[in-house]
């Protein structure tokens, strides 16, 4: 059965809107700092704190089956609705450093049931050319998260409360437009009891746990690029000061660049192979912070922005793929668990790599800090490249 033509991009639309929550507060993290007062090293907390929510969220998505149990868009809106709400709520007057923790936490925690709930929902309706689908998908999930970058470019006089009332707004929209217009997809197959044993079984497949280890290897990596732009970019203008360029503007324009590298890799996939480009856009990836240190020294701004976008291209073009390869190699009864406790395990490590990088950052300026991502690319060829695994990880064995 052949799926309505308008179902991938309303999952695509209502992906963007609602993980425009994700990276809202480091859209308008000075603000936080200046009007409550927080240290420098909040960007690191408020940054973790979303991940720990969503890590939280996972396990108990994971553990009760909630996205295999329940209608996976009906779990899509009400999680939809809360991220919403406690995204909004971050810029109450009376917050302190806690509740904000605290607020970003419980963002966190909803977005368990937006991103990887919406890959179950293509999963559910993409049998067939699952990599482009999700290419396309999680190219969402980057415009999403570069998006409060542009709103703080673009919002002018207005105050900085609009970055997070606006993807508040966006998100509720998200959520309706998933609940109203996509139905459970035909792929889908419900699981009604909780299987204690889920979470374990999904990984006995040599294939699965191939596919899930590269994905681990990319997240140490991805989370900590994306949170720290703004500072790159800052670093590059402190020993350069001739130059003069908007940061909120390029952060968007490098991150969001990630979304046509997810469409080019889903387009190649199609084409060569799913590991064969996933492997390509690790190995690249892994360059890009081993060589990043000697780019801060040129004083070419356009090179400098030029590496950055390409870094801001591969950093995320292999995530569909992997995702791909976790989807199709898990039993089908379980993709969303399977999903859902991969994404959990992979943000577990952004909270390790996003606090190692930022407390280097608090103790020296020097760009060779960036060396320190690279661990997360080899690691993961390393095991995508394992002794036994197949060539081709889209295939269910």
């Amino acid at each position: 059965m052949k799926p309505h033509k308008y179902i991938l991009p309303i999952i695509v639309i209502s992906q963007f809107f609602c993980t425009s929550l994700w990276f809202a507060g480091n859209g308008v993290m000075y603000d936080l700092m200046v009007n409550f007062n927080l240290k420098e090293s909040a960007l690191g907390y408020l940054t973790s704190s979303v991940q720990f929510g969503f890590i939280g969220g996972t396990l108990i998505f994971a553990f009760l089956s909630i996205a295999d149990r329940f209608s996976p868009s009906k779990v899509f809106f009400v999680c939809a609705l809360f991220g919403a709400l406690f995204n909004v709520c971050t810029i109450l007057d009376i917050n302190t450093y806690t509740s904000i923790l605290g607020f970003r936490f419980l963002t966190g925690f909803f977005l368990a049931g937006i991103y990887p709930v919406g890959m179950k929902i293509a999963a559910d309706y993409y049998e067939k050319g699952l990599g482009k689908s999700l290419s396309f998908l999680v190219g969402a999930l980057v415009i999403g998260t570069a998006f409060p970058h542009l709103l703080k470019d673009i919002k002018g006089a207005l105050p900085w409360e609009f970055v997070l009332i606006t993807t508040s707004s966006l998100a509720v929209i998200g959520g309706l437009l998933m609940l109203l217009l996509v139905p459970n997809g035909p792929y889908r197959k419900a699981s009604t009891t909780i299987d204690l044993k889920a979470i374990p079984s999904v990984f006995k497949k040599q294939n699965f746990r191939s596919a899930a280890f590269g994905y681990f290897g990319h997240m140490w990596e991805l989370y900590s690029f994306w949170a720290f732009v703004p500072y790159l970019l800052q670093t590059y203008k402190n020993l350069h000061a001739e130059t003069t360029y908007s940061i909120p503007l390029l952060s968007f324009i490098i991150i969001g660049s990630g979304s046509i590298g997810c469409i080019i890799g889903g387009y190649l996939a199609n084409r060569i192979s799913v590991k064969k480009v996933a492997i390509f856009a690790l190995l690249s990836s892994g360059i890009c912070c081993v060589i990043s240190p000697f780019l801060f020294s040129v004083q070419s701004e356009i090179i400098f922005f030029t590496f950055l976008i390409f870094w801001g291209m591969v950093v995320i073009a292999d995530s569909p793929l992997f995702s791909t390869m976790v989807a199709q190699n898990a039993p089908s009864a379980l993709k969303g668990t399977a999903l859902t406790i991969v994404n959990c395990i992979g943000f577990l490590l952004t909270i390790f790599s996003i606090q190692l990088i930022d407390k280097l950052r608090l103790l020296t300026d020097n760009p060779s800090i960036l060396v320190a991502l690279a661990i997360g690319p080899f690691l993961g060829l390393v095991g995508l490249m394992s002794k036994g695994t197949s060539n081709n990880l889209e295939t269910v064995s």
